[in-house]
């Protein structure tokens, strides 16, 4: 198959989907955008604008949006979208169309292409909903359909071609080739003005609340009053982050009373920035090196073994069957120990129960729909320890976790989730209840910062 030629993109970024013929009286190829959702740093999107010169044709960018995307509500819907206006308005400026397309994502993105593409390109997902969506876009397409990956430094199967265990089991493989990855992407100039085409388009993107009038979503949860989507705010947020968070972050990252985080895992989750852009940047600043490792510990192996686990356990990644086997028959051993209280997942997601730094972490997910890492972390545990099983305790935590978080619902959160119950760590001291899956207790709490600080600071940010 005929491909593009001369592009300085790492040939391990790119797979084809399938086997089918390039259509060569075709008028344009497409960048069908999914998960890489900006119009900066984008290795499938540059692929296809170079593809496309190579073939003196068009590029067009094309987004296929469902009402019934798996757990979304309007909190993501308004995030996503703010993120697309964006796109759309930078991808006018490089004379590039942006299409809409409103319904089943393999039959829109198929009927589309069949008009008069040449070829069809796309970024990369993990999920095995997002993965069932291009595999069955590949064959269905009678054109090719290759899949540029641009969401992780280095190339997942690059990294590693089995289900890793540890981070210790990840990290030097994934850390030996950050460098032959992490370069800047360039832009090309569109050799053909593709803007003006007269292409079908399902919705007009006025406005971004003029826009979700017209989706029939989930409304229950509302946008978030701190975060706004789109590469512009990514990028102010990371500035004043390198400013003035990262210098001492491997000690304040602990400290949620500061909220001393990049706060970069809702743009993550959305392709709203590169993590290569993030990982140059973090590398250039002028922070102590333990700070900067601290942080690229996390944005590289810690994320990215969080998508060699959900690629390569693709059945059970959001179910405790993915657990080890320690953690399994430590809390299966457990699992009629007695709990100190119970709540029901209504308590918890009003956040009624008698800890009130708990509770204040509760209400701080259902207004901002973004939690410090360490009462994430105390969050979660709690709930293993409030309600009658850990299967049930696994199901609120993610219920939880999906629906108020705005960067839930990806290979961060499936994992960050299992954690809680032992994945990706080792046996510890056995207790009730946790057996040896590791434990944080109240008085753990406060022995790490001011708790009273923290639930003044959450009040503060009112109802939700």
């Amino acid at each position: 198959m005929e491909q593009v030629k001369n592009f300085h993109i790492a040939p391990e970024r790119i797979q084809q989907l399938n086997d089918r013929p390039l259509r060569h009286d075709g008028d344009y190829v497409i960048y069908w955008m999914q998960e890489s959702m900006r119009a900066y740093e984008n290795p499938a999107l540059e692929y296809a604008v170079r593809w496309a010169n190579d073939l003196d044709k068009a590029c067009i960018v094309v987004f296929t949006l469902i009402d019934d995307f798996p757990e979304a509500n309007l909190r993501h819907y308004t995030f996503l979208l703010e993120g697309l206006k964006e796109v759309a308005d930078r991808l006018a400026e490089r004379d590039l169309r942006f299409v809409l397309l409103h319904g089943p994502r393999v039959d829109k993105i198929t009927a589309f292409a069949a008009d008069a593409a040449c070829a069809v390109v796309t970024d990369r997902a993990y999920l095995r909903h997002e993965r069932a969506w291009r595999s069955g876009a590949a064959e269905k397409l009678d054109i090719p359909l290759v899949q540029v990956e641009g969401d992780l430094v280095v190339p997942l199967e690059t990294a590693s071609d089995k289900r890793e265990y540890a981070a210790r089991t990840i990290r030097r493989q994934i850390m030996e080739r950050v460098d032959d990855f992490a370069g800047e992407v360039s832009e090309s100039k569109p050799k053909h003005e593709s803007k003006r085409l007269h292409v079908r388009n399902d919705l007009e993107f006025g406005t971004v609340d003029g826009l979700l009038e017209q989706l029939k979503i989930d409304r229950s949860v509302p946008p978030s009053p701190d975060f706004t989507g789109g590469t512009r705010a990514a990028r102010k947020r990371l500035t004043a982050f390198l400013r003035s968070g990262l210098d001492g972050y491997a000690d304040g990252r602990r400290d949620p009373v500061a909220d001393a985080t990049s706060h970069m895992s809702p743009y993550l989750h959305f392709g709203h920035i590169s993590p290569c852009e993030i990982l140059r940047k973090v590398r250039g600043a002028s922070a102590p090196r333990e700070d900067i490792d601290a942080y690229v510990e996390e944005l590289i192996v810690r994320r990215e073994l969080a998508h060699n686990f959900v690629y390569y356990t693709p059945d059970d990644y959001d179910s405790l069957k993915a657990l080890p086997d320690w953690a399994s028959e430590t809390l299966e051993k457990h699992k009629s120990d007695d709990r100190p209280d119970h709540y029901t997942r209504e308590q918890l997601e009003n956040g009624e129960t008698a800890d009130e730094a708990w509770n204040a972490s509760m209400r701080e997910m259902r207004v901002r729909g973004f939690l410090p890492n360490y009462m994430r972390m105390y969050w979660g545990k709690q709930i293993i320890r409030w309600t009658n099983t850990p299967d049930y305790a696994h199901k609120t935590a993610l219920y939880l976790n999906n629906k108020y978080f705005l960067g839930g619902r990806d290979p961060n959160s499936f994992t960050n989730i299992l954690w809680l119950f032992g994945l990706h760590d080792r046996a510890w001291t056995e207790r009730e209840v946790f057996g040896k899956v590791r434990m944080l207790s109240k008085g753990g709490l406060e022995s790490k910062f001011d708790v009273k600080a923290y639930i003044e600071r959450v009040e503060g940010l009112g109802e939700g």
